[in-house]
């Protein structure tokens, strides 16, 4: 065979080896899509306290497991058991006051009977001392007097009657404490509510991590001071492009290999597809639209995120970061789940190198 057969031989292979493998790849993508782009991801609990305080227990340890309800760390509760003191005082004083405002009306409605009485007197001797003006009987100085001493009375009473009206108005409806009580109540119940958040307690099961609070330190309100990963949290989920799992669903199985487990792979199913990236996202800020400029012939391709779940637990030692290589496959393909089943192995078999 001459050297130029051979060479054209060997070309047309190539050749050949080059259109597959480009078919393959395109189609692969499409129906095996794979990646290693993913992760294990869980549920931060950023656990912050209600109060501003200084850091005098810390009770728990790096890395330590907890339950729900036990306690983190404890603050200086001395300034919120003085505003307890204060409050329970001021709450004190305003069942004081309304008493003593139970006592004024109870006054106020026996002055006005007394105004009543005065009244009623006071109008029978106008009236009398009228008629008797008519046949001049009495004078005119003697009516004026009497007329005086009506219109006193009159005044008296309507001056009792709002001075009762106010004292009602103050205690409001009967069987109801004032406002003032009220409003005093609801401080203590906000001082012992903020005495109580200076204990701080884990809302859920999980695990300390990245534990860096120290006895002494400033705790202020709403301010995260310790991270805690609740239990059960973690799942996996990956990152492909888009066009890779347009097509993808729940029926879809993914083949997982994780960097802490070399020459192992893991089965399990589609949960979910996100519905957006941050990038797509606006704000209702009242700026204009800002355009994003591409220079490049091929620009990358847009990336969402794959959900995974399975039946499981993860396998120890994982945590939330860690690494994963996966693969997709349509269960109802025999092909393609072997193609995928064949590659993932392979790259389970490279985590031992790399």
């Amino acid at each position: 065979m001459q050297q130029k057969q051979v060479f054209q031989r060997v070309m047309k292979i190539l050749g050949s080896v080059f259109i597959v493998s480009f078919v393959y790849l395109i189609v692969a993508d499409r129906r095996a899509p794979f990646t290693t782009e993913g992760r294990v991801y869980g549920q931060v609990v950023q656990v912050a306290p209600e109060v501003t305080s200084r850091v005098t227990e810390v009770l728990v340890k790096n890395n330590e497991a907890v339950e729900k309800d036990d306690i983190l760390f404890v603050l200086d509760p001395g300034k919120y058991v003085i505003a307890l003191e204060q409050a329970e005082l001021a709450l004190k004083a305003a069942q004081e006051q309304e008493r003593s405002l139970y006592a004024q009306k109870k006054m106020a409605m026996a002055s006005i009977s007394r105004a009543e009485a005065g009244y009623e007197n006071a109008r029978a001797d106008y009236q009398r001392v009228a008629e008797l003006a008519k046949s001049q009987a009495v004078s005119k100085s003697n009516l004026d007097n009497v007329f005086k001493q009506y219109q006193v009375a009159s005044s008296v009473l309507e001056i009792e009657q709002h001075h009762l009206g106010t004292l009602v108005a103050r205690l409001g409806e009967p069987g109801i404490p004032t406002t003032d009580v009220l409003l005093a109540e609801n401080r203590v119940r906000q001082a012992k509510l903020d005495l109580t958040n200076t204990t701080v307690r884990s809302q859920s099961a999980g695990v300390v991590t990245n534990l860096r609070l120290e006895v002494g330190a400033m705790a202020n309100a709403n301010m995260p001071l310790i991270t805690l990963i609740s239990d059960g949290s973690m799942w996996v989920a990956a990152d492909f492009r888009e066009k890779s799992v347009a097509h993808v669903q729940e029926s879809y199985r993914a083949l997982v290999t994780f960097d802490a487990h070399p020459g192992k792979i893991f089965d399990y199913s589609v949960a979910s597809r996100d519905l957006g990236v941050a990038s797509g996202h606006q704000n209702p800020n009242g700026t204009l639209t800002q355009i994003e400029g591409n220079n490049r012939w091929v620009r990358d391709a847009q990336r969402t995120r794959i959900n995974l779940q399975s039946d499981d637990a993860l396998p120890s030692p994982l945590f939330v970061g860690s690494r994963a290589t996966l693969a997709l496959y349509s269960n109802d393909n025999r092909f393609w789940r072997f193609v995928a089943k064949t590659r993932i192995r392979l790259i389970s078999w490279f985590h031992f190198i790399y």
